[in-house]
């Protein structure tokens, strides 16, 4: 997918959030290891509900900072597609597969973060903001929800 605007980013991110739930659901079956089955069948329900509130972004953002366009995308390191459409999670362990799931979410701040000091207009800048701090609350969440399945 071409990343030319705000409105293509967003909707970038939810097919991103939305493909890998469909991994990790698929993955989940195939583990071997019920621990780990147990955390891809909830990261899958959690990626799913994160595609969701991003598509619910796409739905309710201010149409001038969604038609802006993002001329420095180009320039970030791109998230790596191939970790999020296999599924390698299937031969992880609990750990393996709570360091692929963190890292993912890492480049996806990372990305909202360069993107902000960029943003040209303050409309475009808030919509960054709001969906960075959605990605923070979401992982931050799924950390103390992995923490306690790990504490089991």
């Amino acid at each position: 997918m071409e990343i030319k605007t705000f409105e293509d980013l967003i909707d970038w991110t939810r097919q991103l959030h939305a493909h890998l739930a469909k991994c990790l659901h698929e993955s989940a079956t195939n583990n071997s290891n019920e621990r780990a089955a147990a955390l891809l069948d909830y990261v899958s329900s959690h990626e799913h509900m994160l595609e969701k509130a991003v598509a619910e972004f796409e739905r309710q953002a201010d149409p001038k900072a969604m038609r802006t366009r993002l001329y420095d995308y180009a320039n970030h390191k791109p998230i790596e597609r191939n970790r999020t459409c296999d599924t390698h999670y299937a031969e992880l362990d609990f750990e393996g597969i709570e360091r692929e799931i963190f890292d993912f979410h890492d480049q996806v701040m990372d990305l909202y973060d360069a993107l902000i000091g960029k943003a040209e207009i303050p409309e475009a800048k808030t919509l960054l903001e709001d969906l960075k701090a959605l990605e923070e609350h979401e992982a931050m969440r799924l950390a103390r929800q992995i923490g306690r399945m790990d504490d089991l």
